[in-house]
């Protein structure tokens, strides 16, 4: 049978083969655009490879492939003009990207990372502030280490789900920024995977770059489409970058893809979307379905 899972992804099980249309067969597909991402500057393409199938505990769908073939997808991704590579602490993506960045230039790809507070506490309120702050330091020196470059494109605060989390990621916060005026960070933002702490982030000057569940049917998202999309042009109007994950539903929408990245392509308020994909099959027919709805 088939499985599905988180980042909007059809994941094959028992050794099936990976799910193709017949615009893919044999064809390769379009090229993503190439955008630039708000006010960030930051160029990469409007598709992402997302690296979080089944992710939790730094391993995912990707890493139990194994070590070559992981990398190998960074390089089909790069291969077919995909330079948004979506990276997580959590995920343990990060030195399978190293790898593929030995024979990929590093200018030519836009670098998204997260940083899994809760690796401190489930109660970051609790710890000093000296303690988060020096958290924050060592991840920050041990994401260039396990990536091997000098900087991040985005670096993200991972999964909030509370409307009032500001005070407790503050400690995080001024680390990143520290980071980024020091130039080893671009861009500086947050994941929500609740619509309170959507809310907080759309109106928080801090912010750069939104991470925001996104799709038709409202599955696996943070409130209705239509709450999602109004709060997201808010954000937009607010001057914040916004990217777009849960575009297949993790999963659950694979049979109405073709509606979901229309309505992606068409909302008029994503600047680009990651979905994760665990074949080259997959990442050619995420980047078909992107050339057959073109951005409104």
């Amino acid at each position: 049978m088939d499985g599905f899972t988180r980042r909007g992804v059809f994941v094959p099980m028992l050794g099936g083969a990976a799910l193709a249309t017949a615009s893919t067969q044999g064809a390769t597909p379009p090229s993503p655009p190439v955008v630039t991402l708000g006010s960030t500057g930051i160029a990469m393409s409007r598709l992402g490879f997302g690296t979080g199938v089944q992710a939790a505990r730094k391993t995912s769908a990707m890493t139990r492939k194994g070590f070559g073939r992981f990398v190998d997808l960074f390089r089909h991704c790069y291969d077919r003009g995909v330079t948004f590579f979506d990276l997580a602490d959590w995920y343990g993506s990060h030195p399978y990207c190293r790898e593929a960045l030995r024979s990929i230039p590093r200018d030519k790809v836009a670098i998204m990372t997260k940083l899994w507070w809760r690796s401190d506490s489930s109660n970051p309120a609790g710890l000093s502030a000296e303690h988060r702050r020096r958290s924050a330091q060592a991840a920050m020196e041990r994401f260039r280490w396990e990536l091997d470059t000098d900087y991040i494109d985005m670096l993200l605060l991972h999964c909030l789900v509370k409307k009032d989390w500001v005070a407790e990621m503050q400690p995080y916060m001024d680390v990143l920024d520290e980071e980024k005026a020091a130039g080893r960070i671009k861009a500086v933002g947050v994941s929500c995977h609740d619509f309170g702490a959507m809310q907080t982030a759309a109106a928080l000057p801090w912010v750069d770059v939104m991470l925001a569940r996104i799709n038709p049917f409202g599955v696996k998202c943070d409130a209705s489409p239509e709450e999602v999309l109004a709060l997201l042009r808010q954000a937009k109007a607010n001057g914040k970058a916004i990217l777009g994950m849960k575009i297949f539903g993790e999963g659950q929408l694979v049979d109405r893809r073709e509606e979901c990245m229309k309505y992606a392509q068409e909302c008029g308020v994503l600047d680009a979307m990651t979905i994760g994909a665990v074949s080259p099959e997959q990442i050619d027919e995420n980047l078909a379905l992107m050339a057959r709805y073109p951005a409104a």
